[in-house]
């Protein structure tokens, strides 16, 4: 059981019994102590996923939640079998997962002795599943005749069905991501991705350019001038200056080419990140 504020959660994640010996099982004493412990709440969430259990024990959770003045909400998570199964009635507003079920059926148990003895235990089964038949009437569509025949069948119910019968008031659907079962076609989305977010790049990279040179000013021609008027080496000075120039060339084009090629495959990267 966990609070948070005026709403509560109790998870029935196993056997409906009185001897609970497994971490998911349940007794009716058990959950009553949860329902004292949450103190003053508004809402309780129910989640179940159990095959059932002893009838007595069921019948004693579900009065228990119908008797609490908060709100119960019961979500089938698997299976809601059995007695479990008139637990997830208790709910004033009952949820199905899309991939759960329920069964319902009638109450059955081990017996021996005479023949008097037989039939007296076959009188009070039927007496002690129509305890459960009054439970699933009074939360469904269907007549009493109609639900003793599913429960003779020993019925599962689907999503579908349960709202059909009126056991369950929503189904819970689950949303699912479509499977990509194309290699080829991902990766040519991948790329196409990554040579938009480029495109992308180098057009911002060509605004910048443009904005950052200089505009020409009336003072431009006059230093042209004032420099052919020096005088300068012939062949020295030229041959220098071209191979410095050289030098400078070569080093950029180095210095640019790790650095461009750092840049596309992070952006690569990235567009497979965001897939």
């Amino acid at each position: 059981m966990t609070r948070a504020g005026q709403s509560a959660t109790i998870n029935i994640y196993g056997d409906i019994t009185s001897w609970p010996w497994m971490d998911g099982d349940v007794s009716a004493v058990n959950l009553s102590k949860q329902l004292d412990d949450m103190g003053d709440v508004t809402d309780i969430t129910v989640y179940i996923n159990s095959y059932g259990g002893e009838v007595a024990e069921g019948l004693a959770i579900y009065n228990s939640l119908k008797r609490h003045k908060a709100t119960i909400k019961t979500v089938c998570d698997g299976f809601a079998a059995s007695i479990a199964s008139v637990i997830f009635m208790a709910g004033d507003e009952r949820v199905m997962n899309d991939s759960s079920l329920l069964m319902i059926h009638n109450a059955w148990t081990y017996a021996a002795g005479n023949a008097q003895e037989l039939r007296k235990q076959a009188d009070d089964l039927e007496k002690i599943t129509s305890a459960s038949v009054v439970a699933y009437k009074a939360h469904s569509s269907l007549s009493e005749d109609e639900i003793k025949a599913l429960m003779d069948a020993e019925t599962w119910i689907t999503p579908d069905e349960a709202i059909e019968y009126g056991f369950a008031t929503a189904i819970e659907k689950t949303e699912a991501k479509a499977a990509n079962q194309s290699v080829r076609k991902q990766l040519f989305e991948i790329i196409k991705k990554f040579n938009a977010l480029q495109a992308e790049e180098d057009e911002d990279e060509k605004d910048e350019d443009e904005e950052s040179k200089p505009e020409p000013t009336d003072d431009e021609p006059e230093a042209a001038d004032d420099a052919e008027g020096e005088e300068k080496p012939e062949d020295e000075e030229t041959e220098s200056d071209d191979t410095d120039s050289e030098d400078d060339d070569t080093d950029s084009e180095d210095e640019d080419e790790p650095k461009e090629a750092t840049q596309r495959w992070s952006g690569f990267f990235n567009a497979l990140l965001n897939m």
